[in-house]
């Protein structure tokens, strides 16, 4: 197996915490992982980017270098337009299709709009998903389950080669607290069962 995933977004939004399952998921694949995470300002809404590395052999930096991420995943529009430049011209996108102003546009003088930034995306990348991450929320009760229906979307388009679904859940079940488990695990399955829709 070998992939090199970005995962970006807004402080709060549990982007650490994704790249903490994915990384464990991959080692319990028996797989070689480096991960690393630029926070910033992640307390008062800043841009948080995780870079998580998946190989079968040694790994030498746990930095993504630009243009090979096979998979970017987008907790935000904006930043995943702003990460785009890591991406690969095979990759793929995963982003959220709720837009949460970055504190990065705070300073443009242009309008900041959601929309804008996934028809950039649709225009720029090869293969995209956009996750209704509102109906998400709705079907699972809680606004709390972003990062894991990301990753759920991820790993069903099947970037990650050897990590499945079950993989996920079982890192979901090691890694989140134990009152938390149903919410997430609903998530997961909400997700596929929504792209299947889409799918039709």
């Amino acid at each position: 197996m070998k992939t090199d995933c970005l995962l970006c977004g807004v402080g709060g939004q549990g982007t650490v915490l994704a790249s903490k399952i994915l990384a464990f998921a991959a080692m319990e694949k028996g797989c070689e992982v480096r991960t690393s995470e630029t926070i910033g300002m992640a307390q008062r809404g800043g841009c948080v980017v995780s870079h998580v590395r998946i190989k079968d052999t040694p790994i030498y930096s746990p930095l993504v270098p630009l243009h090979s991420a096979d998979i970017l995943i987008g907790f935000e529009p904006a930043e995943a337009v702003r990460c785009l430049p890591y991406l690969s011209a095979s990759g793929t996108v995963i982003v959220s299709k709720k837009e949460i102003r970055p504190i990065t546009s705070w300073n443009s003088a242009s309008e900041y709009t959601g929309s804008a930034m996934l028809s950039y995306l649709e225009k720029n990348c090869t293969k995209l998903i956009v996750i209704d991450s509102e109906k998400v929320f709705k079907l699972c009760g809680s606004s709390r389950v972003l990062n894991i229906a990301l990753l759920a979307a991820a790993v069903h388009s099947g970037s990650f080669g050897g990590i499945n679904t079950d993989d996920l859940k079982h890192a979901v079940k090691s890694l989140v607290k134990p009152q938390f488990h149903e919410l997430n695990l609903s998530a997961i399955d909400t997700v596929i069962a929504l792209i299947g829709e889409d799918n039709k």
